[in-house]
C-alpha cells in the first residue's frame, strides 16, 4: 500500500509540473490579448479627435468636406470633358458631312460647346452687315470665334482652383491637427508625471493620424487637377482646330473644308448557298 501511495504522489507531482507551465502560458496569452484589446480601445481616430477637442473635430470635418467636394468636381468635370471630346470626334464628322452650316449645327446637342462655336460664327457673319464702321469680315468673324473659345475654356476651368487649393493646403491642415494632438498628449503626460515610452508613444502616434488624413485628401486632389488640366488642354487644341476650319469654310463660302474620314463600310453579308 505504501508503494501505491508513493506512486500516486509521484504521478500527481508530475501532473502538477506539466500543468504549471501550461497555466502560466495561458495566463500570459490572456494578459497579452487583454492588453491588445485595451490598447485598441484606448488609441484610435475617434480617441485622437476626442483628445484634441473641438478644434481637432473641426479640422477633421473640414478635411472630409474638402475631400468630398474634390471627388464631386472630379466626376462632374470628367463627364463634361467626355461629352466635349466625343463632339470633337464623332460630332465634328457629322457636322462636316452636312450640306451647310445650319444643318451641321443641328448635328450637335443644343448645349454643345462645338455648337456654341458654330452659332457664334454664324451670328458674327450676320452682325457684320449691320456694322456702321468698316470692319473686315475676316477679322470680325475671327475675333468672334476666338471669344467663343475663350468662354468655353474658362468654363472648363471652373472648379479646378478648388482642387489646387485642397492639394496645397490639406497636408498643412492635417499637420495642424497633429500638432494640436501632440501638444495635448504631452500636457497630459506631464500632468501624470510618468514620461515612460509606453505613455508617450501611444498618444503621439495617435496624433499622427491627422497628418495621414491630410495626405489622403491632398494626393487625389493634386492628381485630379493635373489630369483635368491635361484634358482641358487637349479640348482647347481640338476646339482651336475646329474654329480655324470653320473660319476657312465661312471665308471661302464653303469652298474650303477639312477632309472628313468616311466611316468604314459595313461588311457585305455572305451570299446564301444555292438551293438544290
Amino acid at each position: 500500500m505504501q508503494n501505491v501511495a508513493d506512486t500516486a504522489a509521484n504521478v500527481g507531482e508530475a501532473v502538477a509540473n506539466v500543468a504549471a507551465p501550461v497555466a502560466d502560458a495561458m495566463a500570459a496569452n490572456t494578459a497579452a490579448v487583454e492588453g491588445a484589446e485595451a490598447a485598441a480601445t484606448k488609441f484610435g481616430l475617434i480617441e485622437a479627435l476626442n483628445d484634441g477637442g473641438a478644434l481637432s473635430w473641426t479640422l477633421f470635418l473640414l478635411m472630409v468636406i474638402m475631400s468630398a467636394v474634390s471627388w464631386y468636381i472630379l466626376f462632374t468635370k470628367l463627364r463634361e470633358q467626355s461629352k466635349i471630346l466625343n463632339d470633337g470626334t464623332e460630332g465634328a464628322a457629322r457636322f462636316w458631312a452636312a450640306g451647310n452650316l445650319k444643318d451641321g449645327a443641328a448635328k450637335f446637342d443644343k448645349n454643345s460647346a462645338y455648337r456654341q462655336v458654330v452659332d457664334d460664327g454664324l451670328r458674327a457673319e450676320e452682325e457684320h452687315s449691320k456694322l456702321t464702321d468698316p470692319v473686315d469680315q475676316h477679322e470680325w468673324v475671327a475675333n468672334s470665334l476666338a471669344r467663343s473659345q475663350g468662354l468655353i475654356n474658362a468654363k472648363l476651368t471652373n472648379g479646378l482652383a478648388w482642387l489646387a487649393t485642397v492639394g496645397s493646403t490639406a497636408p498643412f491642415v492635417g499637420l495642424l491637427g497633429t500638432v494640436i494632438g501632440i501638444l495635448k498628449a504631452l500636457i497630459k503626460i506631464g500632468a501624470s508625471g510618468d514620461p515612460s515610452i509606453d505613455k508617450v508613444a501611444g498618444p503621439v502616434g495617435e496624433a499622427l493620424i491627422m497628418t495621414a488624413i491630410g495626405l489622403i485628401v491632398a494626393v487625389p486632389a493634386v492628381m485630379s487637377f493635373n489630369w483635368l488640366m491635361r484634358r482641358n488642354k487637349l479640348i482647347g487644341e481640338q476646339l482651336a482646330t475646329f474654329a480655324n476650319d470653320l473660319h476657312g469654310f465661312m471665308a471661302s463660302n464653303g469652298a474650303v473644308r477639312p477632309t472628313v474620314k468616311a466611316a468604314p463600310a459595313a461588311k457585305a453579308a455572305p451570299a446564301a448557298a444555292p438551293k438544290k
